[in-house]
């Protein structure tokens, strides 16, 4: 395509020797658009985080006492001033925010996030949910994954209390909005998830597999296997750890929003940023568990679970490690080292 200039504008032409029938005027009057450039040492900025450009994901628990005695309503996970995010409003991480959903009997809750993806995890109660058409029972145990949704109503039949965690955040981020669903609403039962946690068991058992990490089951939906997630941005799991279970140290680079399901006291995860020599977390954080409360695991930090209780525990890590593997970023890794790794 050649352009033309002449006093009024610019006229576009096709091929030498031919005018397009269209012409398009767009003016004479030039802009520098050049106010906002800015050129940076690339040492000084190259990784924003060790710089101080921006907030680390901090390490953040959150008690049951925010919704045990609460009212009807959403309790948001708020991390955005640790984050340097609040002006763009709440988040729990960088691109998610998680949230207590307390549903009294009889009560309803509607939500309506920009997001692309929702998941909800039924910690106590029963209940229902329409949303674009679709009514769905739940109770406690099932997961509920939703898409780009208008509107979802939850109503509760008892007192009902439900982990959400959405992708909000990271749309404000790109300010964008979410607007063709990519995935179908899908219910995870959690009849089904035990069952399928049995069977993971027996064929540890059966293949003499000693590695408590194999008691996990990874959800996904049909149109999110490869890379196997619940929607294009989220990840979410269900864990078991038998009496005397400890998880090897571990990290990816997606931020981890852990549910604790079910635990004992001696329940811990032990959180840091580098190893030592022999694999072992240096000075770790120790969280330890509480059934009904949530913490946060930064992105590429050192992480052990491990359960000295005589009890069975379960946990629920929801991530951002869907669009991660998208990305090819989740970048996994494991160091195997003897009790606690610490």
């Amino acid at each position: 395509m050649r352009c033309k200039r002449d006093t009024v504008g610019i006229q576009l032409l096709g091929e030498p020797g031919r005018e397009e029938s269209t012409t398009s005027k767009i003016g004479t009057r030039f802009e520098e658009l050049s106010g906002d450039a800015r050129y940076l040492d690339y040492e000084a900025v190259a990784d924003p985080v060790g710089a101080g450009r921006i907030p680390a994901v901090p390490i953040a628990r959150f008690g049951r006492w925010r919704y045990c005695a609460a009212a009807t309503g959403v309790i948001e996970l708020d991390l955005s001033p640790q984050l340097g995010l609040m002006a763009s409003g709440p988040a729990t991480g960088p691109g998610l925010l998680a949230s207590f959903v307390r549903i009294r009997a009889s009560e309803d809750v509607f939500a309506s996030p920009n997001a692309t993806s929702q998941l909800y995890y039924v910690m106590e109660g029963r209940g229902f949910t329409a949303a674009d058409g679709h009514l769905v029972r739940w109770e406690a145990g099932d997961f509920l994954t939703l898409p780009t949704t208008q509107l979802a109503v939850h109503a509760a039949e008892v007192d009902s209390t439900l982990f959400w965690v959405h992708d909000e955040p990271m749309l404000r981020h790109l300010g964008v909005t979410a607007s063709e669903p990519r995935f179908r609403p899908t219910k995870f039962p959690r009849a089904h998830i035990d069952a399928a946690l049995e069977a993971l068991l027996r064929r540890t058992v059966d293949d003499h597999v000693p590695d408590p990490e194999r008691r996990t089951i990874l959800l996904a939906t049909a149109t999110q296997e490869q890379p196997a997630s619940v929607s294009p941005v989220l990840r979410a799991m269900v864990g078991v750890l038998a009496p005397g279970d400890v998880w090897h140290p571990h990290r990816h680079q997606s931020t981890g929003l852990v549910l604790v399901a079910d635990a004992a006291p001696g329940c811990y995860t032990l959180l840091g940023a580098t190893l030592s020599p022999d694999g072992r977390i240096v000075d770790p954080v120790r969280i330890d568990w509480e059934p009904g409360g949530a913490f946060v695991t930064p992105p590429g930090m050192w992480r052990t679970h491990v359960n000295e209780s005589p009890h069975a525990a379960r946990v629920v890590p929801v991530e951002d490690g869907g669009l991660q593997a998208h990305l090819r970023t989740l970048e996994p890794r494991s160091r195997r080292v003897g009790p606690h790794g610490a």
